[in-house]
């Protein structure tokens, strides 16, 4: 049976505590914001925000801002080059150091995220879902959740949804608290940024059918 006060953090508290923090972090951290924007328009250029729409609470669209870890390199078809070759040096220290997530503070501060909650994914994949991996969509999306201090990118799509839902029927005070001490943990330490077999997280597929 849930906790009573765990109901009343998710209801009353969790979103007043999100705001907070995230002012505070971007007051704060004002300073690495704008070096690291500089340093992202001198070795990557412009634009510095990498801005794409996904989907939040109850499946709507939002607009995600994160800082830009890749290049624009193109073949001679005019296509772009596998992640793998258009991501720097540089933008790999952002991933794995999770800088470049830093302007979600002000999808935070905006009401579009949680600190804590699933992470917000692309939107074709809502039509991949399956019942259960839609459960997801029942909280606001986070800066950092379960999966990610589980595994990140390490762990298949399967585990990530599983560790989403579990979240989602599981939100507390101290829950939380406990995944933000470990994100930081796993930020300094750059722990499963990367899957096994591909620069970043490989595309997710869809639901492997069962056979009779």
């Amino acid at each position: 049976m849930n906790n009573p006060k765990d109901g009343i953090y998710r209801r009353f508290v969790k979103r007043p505590m999100d705001f907070m923090l995230s002012l505070i972090a971007i007051t704060v951290l004002s300073p690495v914001l704008l070096v690291i924007a500089i340093l992202v328009r001198m070795k990557l250029g412009s634009p510095v925000l990498f801005k794409q729409k996904r989907p939040g609470l109850n499946e709507e669209i939002f607009l995600m801002y994160k800082f830009r870890t890749m290049t624009d390199e193109k073949d001679e078809h005019g296509e772009l080059l596998p992640d793998s070759v258009r991501l720097t040096k540089f933008g790999k220290f952002l991933r794995s150091t999770s800088l470049d997530e830093l302007p979600e503070l002000f999808n935070i501060l905006k009401g579009d995220m949680s600190i804590i909650g699933p992470r917000p994914l692309l939107i074709q994949y809502l039509l991949l879902y399956n019942e259960h991996q839609k459960r997801r969509h029942d909280v606001r999306p986070g800066l950092s959740g379960l999966a990610q201090v589980s595994g990140r990118n390490a762990i298949s799509w399967e585990e990530k949804f599983d560790l989403d839902c579990y979240y989602v029927d599981n939100v507390s005070f101290r829950g939380d608290w406990k995944i933000i001490l470990l994100t930081i943990k796993k930020s300094v330490i750059r722990e499963g940024i990367n899957s096994e077999t591909a620069a970043t997280m490989e595309a997710f597929m869809g639901n492997k059918e069962t056979e009779d």
